[in-house]
């Protein structure tokens, strides 16, 4: 790698050493308390034993209570280089290769990531939203340090978080004062995870800001599912059917192991949706999307695009079940993916995202008609209804790609 490593690939590695043919456990599964003290030291680890506040010393009486050891021995055993059998700890012999393989076992650190969750946030009655959302939560710090490129600031990290982990509830009749609680326990873990990821040396931290390192943005590419240079990527044209003057359609870049969920959200931000409504997928008379029960379709997640198309083959991508916005989607060519560029991205296109909710195809037809002309009945209405200034606000024909990049690059790795 091209970066100096963080210290938590050398603490993992001596703990593993360390570890040797087995240590015995206590009866609920922690590090005995006379190896913990060992290890403190030995690991540098930067827990206390026997912490002395004021005058009075508080004796340690588990390793339960040293956070820092064990998420060192939660992340080796994420990372499969160190297992739990007969109430011992043991090493992982196959995975031992790794300790004298630095690269390697940086990417198995950082590949446990996301099963650290409950070693790195904290638990009991502090424990955050963050927590119980850990994977969204996840998935949205490290997109956006992606996506940024650069330093972030650590408040816009930590409302990413919020935002992303609190999407599934309702919290409009929460007090004031416990929401500011619960966001205040959500800002701490955020914390916590990036001292976690700035101890393996995936993000660098200055003062209150965070970005990824090059070790780093490698590793959440790979994550996200990027292509490696030379990768297949699948060139694909998105037409927006029963949509005319102008035509709406946009021509994207995508790998070809994108899962169709995936997919879906490439279609969402190159096309300009608001990923509102439901959706699903169509190829050889096969239905794909969510897995809902009453709907039967096949898990959207489970297939690639690499299954399904082959050069010139087309399959359906219905948006909305009520306006029921169909949109075609070819695969024009195969491609080898680049060095020093990210995938997806849009190339070209034409024509604005009809908005949300107008009523399907032939009802935009009607509603482009009743803004270009301050004649129309409804003209005044549907400005209204758009949140316009005017109707010449809305060109149909507007499109950049520079502004679908920009939601391709905002929008998540994995669908929503």
């Amino acid at each position: 790698m091209d970066e100096v490593q963080g210290k938590a690939a050398g603490q993992v590695r001596e703990l593993v050493t360390w570890i040797g043919a087995g240590r015995k456990l206590t009866q609920t599964g922690r590090v005995m308390l006379a190896d913990a003290r060992v290890l403190v030291e030995r690991l540098d680890t930067g827990d206390r034993m026997d912490p002395v506040i004021g005058d009075r010393m508080f004796k340690t009486k588990s390793s339960e209570e040293l956070y820092h050891l064990n998420l060192l021995v939660e992340w080796a055993k994420a990372a499969r280089l160190l297992r739990v059998a007969g109430g011992r700890l043991l090493p992982v012999k196959k995975n031992a290769r790794l300790l004298d393989r630095p690269d390697e076992l940086w990417n198995a650190l950082f590949e446990a990531v996301p099963r650290i969750g409950s070693a790195v946030l904290v638990s009991g009655w502090l424990e955050s939203v963050f927590s119980q959302e850990y994977d969204a939560g996840l998935r949205a710090l490290l997109h956006r340090l992606y996506a940024v490129g650069g330093p972030v600031g650590g408040e816009t990290l930590r409302t990413a978080v919020w935002q992303a982990v609190t999407a599934p509830y309702i919290l409009d009749d929460v007090p004031a004062e416990r929401l500011r609680g619960w966001r205040g326990s959500n800002d701490r873990d955020v914390r916590l995870l990036l001292d976690a990821l700035t101890a393996l040396g995936a993000v660098r931290r200055d003062d209150d800001t965070a970005e990824l390192t090059g070790p780093g943005r490698r590793a959440v590419a790979v994550m996200r599912g990027e292509p490696r240079p030379g990768d297949p990527v699948f060139q694909l044209r998105i037409d927006l059917d029963d949509v005319a003057a102008p035509a709406v359609w946009r021509r994207v870049q995508v790998p070809a192991t994108a899962r169709l969920d995936q997919v879906h959200a490439v279609i969402q931000a190159a096309m300009g949706w608001e990923n509102s409504h439901m959706h699903a997928f169509t190829a050889d008379g096969v239905q794909y999307g969510r897995p809902v029960s009453e709907l039967g379709f096949r898990d959207e997640r489970a297939v690639t695009l690499g299954a399904l198309l082959k050069e010139g083959g087309t399959l359906a991508y219905t948006y909305d079940f009520g306006d029921s916005w169909e949109h075609r989607v070819t695969l024009e060519r195969r491609l080898a993916a680049e060095a020093d560029r990210s995938y997806p991205v849009c190339v070209a296109g034409s024509g604005a995202c009809p908005p949300e909710d107008c009523g399907g195809s032939w009802a935009y037809e009607d509603l482009k008609r009743a803004l270009a002309d301050p004649s129309h009945a409804e003209h005044a209405d549907t400005v209204r209804w758009l949140g316009l200034d005017s109707g010449a606000v809305f060109d149909p024909a507007r499109f950049t790609p520079g502004e679908a990049n920009e939601r391709l690059r905002l929008a998540s790795g994995d669908a929503s």
